[in-house]
């Protein structure tokens, strides 16, 4: 059974419609105009236990909204959602132990206290008891590799050191639905990786749902089998990463760095050639022939060097998104 159930769900926001300049705040302040913005329209999906999801679209796209009405910050304009069993929107305190929120723009801890003080706030409001929250803190902070983070003021934190207690002060409370809005924000790629490596190894151990936006593909490719792809608040694409990439790419690129000079005519017959500059070579060949095309390259060629690859995943989804839809 689904732990997070989403039914045509909608959210209509009512906005002042204010020309800009003197005249039209006079105009506003006469005779008041709104008009109806739609940031979310009939999304509808089911995401299983365990599961790791990533949710993408553009900025504007919808994807916040969504979560805030999972997480019942938002109450929907119509449409249904049920989360572990319960009703969002009624922000039950049974319903708040089972999920958490994190916002890579937004923080919980306290500026000016160490992250351990923040935690011990975090294990008083769920009830858990201090012997228990120790262990709960020195695990997760062996996870997440932070030692004497615990103990100075978050403010002389690192953006990645930070970022790791948020997490740690979020999964306190062991919630069994995750929800994160760009948790990696502004992290480096180390630090990216360490939280990647971190989420993944969570999922293993807890088994933990984790619903996941990000606009830095490498958390969507290393976490996320199954992604859900939303534009101008319409979900178009609920399925398989790696389908929905091979789809979008049905060629692969073929780089090659021959010891002797050739000829564009050389490699007709070898799939589409991108360019030829010198010694190095760039073919697009269709997938189901690449075995064999470059075998017949390496028998023909003297090649000194041979790469294969797929075209970069962010140019494929971002193609999605100016499109609006799967072709």
């Amino acid at each position: 059974m689904p732990i997070v159930s989403v039914d045509e769900l909608s959210r209509t926001y009512r906005v002042a419609d204010r020309q800009p300049g003197l005249r039209g705040s006079v105009q506003h302040l006469l005779r008041r105009r709104h008009r109806d913005v739609v940031a979310v329209q009939g999304v509808s999906f089911a995401v299983e236990p365990g599961e790791i999801v990533g949710f993408l679209g553009p900025n504007g796209a919808g994807k916040t909204t969504t979560l805030k009405m999972l997480t019942g910050l938002i109450h929907p304009s119509s449409g249904s959602v049920q989360v572990a069993g319960w009703v969002p929107a009624r922000r039950q305190p049974r319903f708040l132990e089972q999920i958490t929120l994190v916002m890579g723009n937004k923080q919980q801890l306290i500026w000016d206290l160490p992250p351990l003080d923040s935690f011990r706030v975090n294990a008083a409001v769920y009830g858990i008891d201090d012997s228990e929250a120790k262990r709960r803190i020195h695990e997760l902070a062996d996870m997440l590799e932070l030692g004497d983070e615990l103990t100075r003021p978050v403010r002389k934190l690192s953006l990645g050191q930070r970022m790791k207690a948020e997490l740690l002060a979020a999964l306190l409370h062991r919630p069994a639905v995750l929800f994160l809005d760009e948790p990696t924000l502004g992290l480096d790629v180390n630090a990216q990786a360490r939280v990647r490596d971190f989420l993944a190894d969570y999922n293993r151990r807890y088994g933990a749902t984790v619903l996941l936006t990000s606009h830095y593909m490498g958390d969507i490719t290393a976490l996320c089998p199954r992604v859900l792809l939303i534009h101008q608040g319409r979900l178009f694409y609920d399925g398989s990463l790696e389908e929905l990439t091979t789809s979008l790419a049905p060629q692969r690129e073929v780089r090659l760095e021959l010891r002797h000079l050739a000829n564009a005519e050389e490699f007709q017959g070898y799939g589409e050639l991108e360019s030829l500059q010198g010694h190095q070579v760039r073919l697009l060949i269709p997938r189901e022939q690449l075995t064999q095309q470059v075998g017949e390259l390496l028998s023909r060629f003297d090649v000194l060097d041979l790469e294969v690859s797929d075209p970069p995943v962010e140019e494929l989804i971002g193609r999605l998104f100016r499109q609006g839809s799967v072709a």
